[in-house]
């Protein structure tokens, strides 16, 4: 018969052996809250680093305001990775990340998506106006592309005209991913978006720009380490591979804008890069 003492002894040595594994396991796991802007090629970027490195990234997409209240609701998250400066700005107001570590990655243009070919004949921002045309933009209290869209529409429209959008606005979407998908589903004729949204699924929608003058800004995608990190210099890894030459590669492959001025050529004029818009009351809680 074994000696009991001895296999406790072992039956220890196994435990302490499979709880080290599971820790260092855990240590080697990054979350990102990240905007939805940037899905598929930081869903590649994030395999990719993997592979290179082991470390388990874990992503979790949505709205970059949403994702950002869920961050600090759980105060967790190794990295936050919003649409565009404004929920970024907000980020660093409140303490969620630490500002240095903040990296510009790539650059976006808005513009008016819809389904492959235009069936509606949508050429201009004013076309969305006409009666009958079904209309969508993301959430501006929690999407980043939906505060460009307000600023754009409170910027161009009269109080007549922002009257007949509204009455097209059948729906405030919840991501970028999902006022994508809802040109792709057909569930609405237009969207204001991001002109990137046409290669996400080329076979299904189509951009159309916007005028040049009807253009507030440029968007940038930043990415840094939170202040929730248990383990910073991974988060700061994960970072700098994003911003590397092979992360650029990724970006550049889904037809990211890599500079301001890739985006200001597509527009036709130089634009403000970044910033902050103040959503207008009457544009919650719909």
């Amino acid at each position: 018969m074994a000696n009991p003492l001895k296999k406790s002894i072992v039956f220890g040595a196994v435990f302490v052996l499979m709880l080290a594994v599971r820790i260092a396991s855990a240590s080697e796991t990054l979350m990102v809250f990240a905007g939805a802007a940037s899905k598929p090629p930081t869903e590649e970027a994030a395999r990719a680093f993997e592979r290179k490195t082991g470390v388990k990234v874990e992503l979790i997409f949505g709205g970059s305001g949403f994702v950002l209240s869920q961050m600090m609701l759980g105060r967790q998250g190794d990295i936050y990775f919003p649409g565009s400066s404004d929920f970024m700005e907000v980020a660093k107001k409140k303490g969620v990340v630490l500002p240095d570590t903040e990296r510009r990655l790539v650059y976006l243009a808005p513009a008016i998506n819809v389904q492959k070919g235009n069936p509606k004949r949508i050429k201009t921002l004013r076309d969305l106006l006409r009666p009958g045309i079904r209309v969508a933009i993301a959430n501006p209290e929690g999407v980043c592309v939906g505060l460009y869209a307000v600023e754009i529409i409170e910027n161009t429209f009269s109080p007549a005209e922002k009257a007949a959008f509204r009455k097209n606005l059948v729906n405030y979407t919840e991501s970028c991913e999902k006022t994508a998908t809802a040109i792709s589903l057909k569930a609405v004729d237009a969207v204001i978006g991001w002109g990137v949204f046409q290669h996400w699924d080329p076979a299904r929608i189509e951009t159309i720009p916007l005028a040049r003058q009807e253009v507030r800004r440029v968007g940038y995608i930043p990415v840094a380490v939170s202040s929730f990190s248990k383990n910073r210099p991974l988060a700061q890894k994960f970072i700098d591979f994003l911003a590397s030459a092979e992360g650029a590669t990724i970006f550049r492959k889904h037809r990211y804008f890599m500079t301001p001025e890739e985006a200001f050529a597509w527009i036709g004029e130089k634009k403000p890069v970044g910033g902050e818009f103040s959503l207008p009351r009457e544009w919650s809680g719909r």
